[in-house]
C-alpha cells in the first residue's frame, strides 16, 4: 500500500471512531434530559394532586361551617354575607 492510502485508511478509522464516541455520547445526554424531564413531570403531578387534596378538604370544612350559620346573597356576585346569632 502508498503512503496515501495508508493515511487515507488511518484517517477515515479514525473518524469512523471518533463518529461513534460522539454519537453515543449525544445518547447518553438525551437520555439524561429526557429522565430529567419524566422527573419534573412527576413533581408537577404530584403537587397539583396536593394541591387538589388541600382545595378538596378546605371545601369540606367550609360546607361544615357554613352547615350552622345562615348565607344570604347579596347584590354583588359572589359577595356573601354571614348572618349568625348576634350578627349584623
Amino acid at each position: 500500500m502508498s503512503r496515501a492510502a495508508k493515511t487515507t485508511l488511518i484517517s477515515t478509522i479514525a473518524l469512523c471512531g471518533l463518529t461513534v464516541v460522539g454519537v453515543h455520547y449525544l445518547q447518553q445526554s438525551e437520555r439524561v434530559t429526557m429522565h430529567a424531564g419524566v422527573l419534573r413531570d412527576e413533581e408537577r403531578t404530584r403537587i397539583k394532586r396536593e394541591r387538589q387534596e388541600d382545595f378538596e378538604m378546605q371545601a369540606a370544612l367550609r360546607e361544615e361551617l357554613l352547615k350552622g350559620q345562615k348565607v344570604r346573597e347579596t347584590s354583588s356576585e359572589g359577595d356573601h354575607r354571614l348572618v349568625g346569632e348576634g350578627g349584623k
